[in-house]
């Protein structure tokens, strides 16, 4: 255990009455204004389900999977956390009680607890407060969520942990802030308090006192609901925090420091001789702004396999908005279910949109239907975003439609394929310089290739064009590879290769010169992971901007959003 000196002081985040709150975005608002006075800030999630990751879960049951630089597989809350600061996380910023439980058994095996019986407490909470150390040492202060609702029975080890933690180091190393529902009855006309009242009892009960509340409602809480939530949770009035429904994520961090969360942490956690005075938050600012008052407007097509569930595509969705705010640009999203395109035809269903974007995906459902969605982008010349299962896609379209290959598919949807071009990988280089190997009898769970690897782009391309040099990083997340033996004949159907790894054996980028097609670029990472609002990725403001000038009729459009013409 850290001594009390080098202890980093944590915010701890939980949540109540209902789940899907925003403890996750109510927590990187705060961050993010902790970050724009100065602090080093650090995030973390911890899950109470049993999976070790949500590598294997289903994008329907659990949204999208988030991976960060060094390969882990997590969850999309650690998505909201990278948009909204600067820090770049790690497997040690999202536990799960699968990881919990798989590192306590396996000490017991090996005999780290000297034939002692193991149990909950302390050894699981012991693991829990090791894993919060690790993940949160070196920085100025970090917030900690635990995830589900209180009550359940699930996340009880964690708040077990977080309550232990308070004892040892006191209530200016460890904060705890509540997210509750302040429902509004349409039928009283009147907001209730109770459900969060009973909220807090129920914490208290853990032995857990919040420090501070986060009450969401529909509208602004007024003083007298304030003031009577506050005398009955034995919170302060002032740390009774109204968090309303905003159409504009990005403007909760300021709406929160109006408010002086970030005070009443700076406060309570003694960070005044690092904190600044005063939150620079100009450019949140400027992201409402541009995001408030935009000057031009495209609708993009997003094609998947999992558009029924919101959270399936959390990223992609954002960066794709992160894309327009760079050019005061609104995207509308038209979320395509891939079957959809199979069953009533590409052109029926993608006529008058500005631009195409096939997302990531596994296995043999609705793949056709994006392989129908990129031929149609490509005859049509509408502008074509492939990512991972996209990019495969194309290749499987120009090799069946261009090349001549007929037959042509990916091993991991018919292995009788006379022509795979798209085939499972089985050795590749890592980051580090390792070499790992993967066959069809490997396990599914955290056996792909993952995480941040470099490219080398190829110059003169529309990739180099967008990237603006030679060498980028990007985050992958896939098992099926461009089959290299196809590398000449998909070259000489018109297929340019715009990137490839560092080592030349692994296909990272294909596109169809721009001679050909004004925009279609298809990349086997994922570049919606290191998409921010405040920044942008080059992909997605390409993408958007090319939208654009379909969307203007193939005209050239300047920096203010016109026509060169109208201009």
């Amino acid at each position: 255990m850290n001594s009390p000196a080098s202890q980093t002081p944590i915010v701890f985040v939980t949540g109540g009455v209902v789940s899907s709150l925003g403890k996750g975005i109510s927590a990187a608002s705060l961050a993010a204004i902790l970050e724009a006075r100065g602090l080093a800030v650090t995030m973390m999630k911890l899950d109470p389900y049993l999976n070790v990751d949500p590598g294997t879960m289903s994008p329907f049951q659990h949204g999208e999977v988030y991976v960060t630089d060094d390969g882990a597989e997590t969850d999309l809350d650690l998505g909201h956390y990278e948009r909204f600061v600067n820090t770049r996380l790690s497997g040690l910023n999202s536990i799960t009680t699968g990881k919990i439980y798989e590192a306590v058994i396996r000490k017991e095996r090996r005999g780290d607890y000297l034939g002692g019986t193991v149990q909950v407490i302390p050894h699981v909470t012991d693991e829990i407060k090791r894993c919060i150390d690790a993940a949160t040492a070196g920085f100025d202060v970090a917030l900690v969520e635990i995830g589900g609702t209180v009550g359940d029975i699930e996340s009880l080890p964690f708040l077990e942990a977080i309550r232990q933690m308070r004892i040892e180091r006191g209530p200016d190393k460890a904060m705890y802030m509540h997210l509750t529902l302040i429902p509004y009855i349409a039928a009283a006309g009147e907001l209730k308090t109770k459900p969060t009242q009973h909220s807090v009892k129920e914490l208290r009960s853990i032995g857990i006192q919040p420090d501070v509340l986060l009450c969401r409602s529909e509208q602004p809480l007024p003083d007298g609901e304030r003031r009577k939530i506050a005398l009955f949770t034995n919170v302060p009035e002032k740390a009774v925090i109204s968090a309303i429904d905003l159409d504009n994520i990005y403007r909760i961090p300021e709406w929160l420091h109006a408010q002086r969360l970030d005070q009443l942490v700076v406060d309570q956690l003694h960070l005044q001789d690092k904190a600044s005075a005063t939150a620079d938050l100009s450019d949140w600012d400027a992201v409402v702004d541009a995001s408030s008052n935009p000057i031009d407007e495209v609708t993009i097509a997003v094609v998947g396999k999992y558009v029924d569930h919101q959270d399936a595509y959390k990223s992609v969705g954002e960066a794709l908005k992160h894309g327009g705010i760079r050019q005061r640009t609104r995207v509308r999203l038209k979320w395509m279910e891939s079957e959809d395109i199979e069953r009533d035809g590409a052109a029926a269903m993608l006529a008058g949109i500005d631009g195409i974007l096939v997302p990531g995906g596994f296995g043999d459902r609705g793949f056709e239907g994006k392989v129908l969605t990129a031929q149609y982008a490509r005859e049509h010349k509408v502008p074509y975003f492939g990512i991972c299962y996209g990019m495969q896609a194309a290749v499987v379209d120009v090799a069946r439609n261009v090349a001549g290959l007929a037959g042509a598919n990916s091993t991991e949807n018919d292995r009788a394929t006379p022509h795979p071009v798209i085939g499972l990988i089985t050795e590749w280089r890592t980051q580090s310089g390792e070499i790992e190997r993967r066959d069809e009898g490997s396990d599914l769970g955290g056996t792909m290739r993952l995480g941040l690897q470099e490219q080398r782009i190829k110059p003169g391309t529309l990739a180099h064009q967008l990237y603006g040099r030679e060498v980028v990083g990007e985050r992958h997340r896939h098992r099926y590879e461009f089959n290299n033996r196809y590398r000449t004949q998909m070259e000489d159907a018109g297929l340019l290769i715009s990137a490839k790894s560092m080592d030349d054996l692994l296909v990272e980028m294909v596109e169809l010169p721009q001679a050909k097609h004004p925009w279609f670029l298809a990349c086997q990472a994922h570049p919606e992971f290191l998409s921010t609002p405040r920044s942008g990725h080059p992909l997605f403001v390409g993408f958007i901007r090319a939208a654009r000038e379909h969307k203007a009729g193939g005209k050239l459009l300047n920096d203010s959003g016109l026509s060169e013409a109208a201009a």
